[in-house]
């Protein structure tokens, strides 16, 4: 929980921080180095914990379907480099989170990708509905 909820806390920062590198320096330069910062650290911490690249290689054996979350990171550093400068950082924040959700309960519904069947019931539903009611409020400048 500790570690979900301090991810939370640094993606309103990574959004804040990409929304204002990508102005400098242009969008895709912007994903581009953050691609290169999330890969030297991902290479460390495996040589760390690790002390081998062999889980590259048993991924490397796993479907393809399985390597969607390296596209979908990039995906989510595109969202939130161009959202704040736009929408600000809470706007983004909040419809990411409204997405994220809502395909959340889908995967549960209905099992996919491997996960376990969560039906959804009428308070999953209420709080998907009052998320995405925030996220519109956010939207909001005024």
């Amino acid at each position: 929980v500790a570690l979900t909820a301090t991810a939370g806390l640094a993606g309103a920062v990574q959004a804040a921080v990409m929304g204002e590198l990508g102005e400098r320096v242009g969008i895709v330069p912007a994903i581009t180095f953050s691609a290169i910062v999330a890969l030297l650290c991902g290479l460390a911490a495996l040589l760390v914990w690790e002390r081998s690249f062999a889980g590259v290689r048993a991924t490397l054996n796993e479907p393809a379907w399985l390597w969607i979350g390296g596209l979908m990171s990039i995906y989510i550093v595109l969202a939130i480099t161009v959202g704040p400068p736009r929408i600000g950082v809470a706007a983004t924040i909040g419809v990411v989170i409204a997405g994220n959700l809502v395909m959340a309960a889908v995967i549960d519904r209905y099992g996919l990708f491997g996960q376990e069947v969560i039906p959804i019931d009428r308070w999953r539903l209420l709080g998907l509905l009052l998320l995405a009611a925030g996220a519109a409020l956010l939207l909001s400048r005024t």
